[in-house]
């Protein structure tokens, strides 16, 4: 028993020995990751969320009073451009045309029969000249023989008065045509007036029969047969019979962040992901970007706005859909999208992680090395505002073959989903400190590393609630 004891005690020595020597040999050494420096294709992507719109959609309101007396399309029907989709009900309106067509038809009549009259009087004025021009030379020749001598005075009398009268009936005969002209061209102003009025109450019939604009699908409709429609602003509860959609184009219409906004251009190639679709791509170009801001919790632009807070905002962006008219047929107006939009694009460029960046002040290290030592009674001096540079640490070997942190300013370009691009910095092939987060906050330029080949363990969802 008690050599056991001796043997249990001997181990626990020796692996206490083991772990003092470890934690001597490592003390001062601070653990980090590390990543490489690498030349790769980077592509800048802008997200944003939405729906599936066709590029050309209309509500079909009501434009007339009334009960919907027949559908003649359902959901999903593809329709013409002018085929009849509903009807209203119609009789007083329909009673109306009926009515102003018979007046139009009575109005014709009364034309003819003025024309008829005008025709009698003109030939009334014409029968009036030509008694005229015979009492005229009949009165010439009593003139003649009644200075002569031979013609006594109440015969040329006579002759006179048959002549005035001719010119009286003549004068009478021009008035009734006149009159009978003039009754035409009153005909002919009435028939106009029924003409408009036939217009006007057939536009008001027209009004009742719901016609297709232009060719698309019927996406959705509101009412019933049987149900009361009203004409009013469209939106409103009983104004709409249906929605129509040209699905020849589609559209996505996302929301993109203001702070991303400035990179998307007009023309930028996107796919678009539909969340009722899992696993399928559809490509796309931007064909429009917003000017206006949206506020994020209404989607109110920020011109009508009446709200002074301040909050964060969007911008709308339309992608219209380039695949094949096949391809399309799966997608319905409304559906939750996502497009990711391809800002910038560089082939073979050094690039690195972007959680290798860090923003480090290299004048600590010079009054570090400086060690200068302030008098305690001594005004304290001021404090000054650090000079924050962006750049990374690179692992590098000192003299003694130990490694320890480099600090090496750098400039970036574009970035990618996780790497970024490095203009000037570490060449490809440099190894980089990429993490732990904290840690490479705080390291400091010559440090000892020490490389942690363990990767964090992500805790569970249980353990963590725990």
């Amino acid at each position: 028993m008690k050599k056991i004891l001796l043997i249990v005690l001997g181990v626990l020595v020796a692996v206490g020995l083991v772990i003092t020597m470890v934690v001597r040999q490592q003390s001062g050494y601070t653990k980090v990751l590390t990543a490489s420096v690498v030349r790769e294709d980077l592509t800048t992507l802008v997200s944003g969320t939405g729906q599936i719109r066709p590029k050309i959609y209309m509500n079909v309101g009501a434009t007339s009073f009334g009960r919907i007396t027949h559908f003649y399309v359902k959901e999903g029907d593809h329709v013409k451009a002018g085929e009849v989709v509903a009807t209203i009900e119609n009789v007083q309106q329909q009673a109306n045309v009926d009515g102003q067509k018979a007046a139009i038809a009575a109005a014709k009549t009364d034309i003819l029969s003025d024309v008829a009259a005008e025709k009698t009087a003109q030939a009334g004025v014409e029968e009036a000249q030509a008694d005229l021009e015979q009492k005229k030379l009949d009165w010439q020749r009593a003139q003649a023989l009644y200075h002569d001598g031979i013609m006594a005075k109440q015969d040329y009398d006579a002759k006179k008065a048959l002549y005035d009268t001719d010119v009286a009936s003549l004068d009478h005969a021009i008035a009734t045509l006149n009159q009978s002209k003039a009754n035409t061209e009153s005909a002919r102003g009435h028939l106009q007036t029924q003409i408009a009025s036939l217009q006007y109450n057939q536009d008001l019939l027209n009004k009742t029969i719901a016609t297709a604009p232009f060719d698309g699908v019927v996406t959705n409709m509101p009412m019933r047969e049987g149900e009361t429609v009203v004409t009013g602003i469209q939106g409103t509860e009983g104004a709409t019979l249906m929605t129509l959609a040209d699905m020849s184009i589609i559209t996505a219409e996302v929301k993109v962040d203001e702070t991303d906004i400035p990179a998307v251009q007009l023309g930028q190639a996107a796919d678009v992901t539909v969340d009722a679709l899992p696993g399928k791509v559809f490509k796309g170009t931007v064909t429009l970007v917003g000017d206006q801001a949206l506020l994020r919790s209404s989607g109110q632009a920020t011109s009508t706005s009446t709200t002074g807070t301040e909050e964060a905002k969007d911008f709308k962006v339309v992608v219209t859909l380039t695949g094949k008219a096949q391809d399309l047929t799966e997608l319905r107006p409304g559906l939750s999208c996502t497009a990711k939009i391809t800002t910038a694009h560089k082939a073979g460029v050094t690039s690195l992680p972007i959680q290798a960046l860090t923003m480090y002040d290299p004048t600590q290290d010079t009054k570090k090395s400086s060690g200068t030592v302030q008098a305690a009674s001594a005004a304290p001096a001021p404090v000054a505002k650090p000079n924050l540079i962006q750049g990374v640490f690179i692992v590098d070997k000192d003299a003694h073959g130990k490694l320890r942190a480099k600090f090496v300013p750098v400039t970036t370009g574009i970035t990618g989903a996780t790497d970024i691009e490095v203009l000037t910095g570490p060449p490809p092939g440099a190894e980089i400190v990429t993490g732990p987060y904290k840690t490479l906050r705080i390291l400091k330029n010559g440090a000892l590393l020490k490389r942690d080949t363990v990767k964090p363990v992500a805790l569970s969802t249980s353990s963590s609630s725990s």
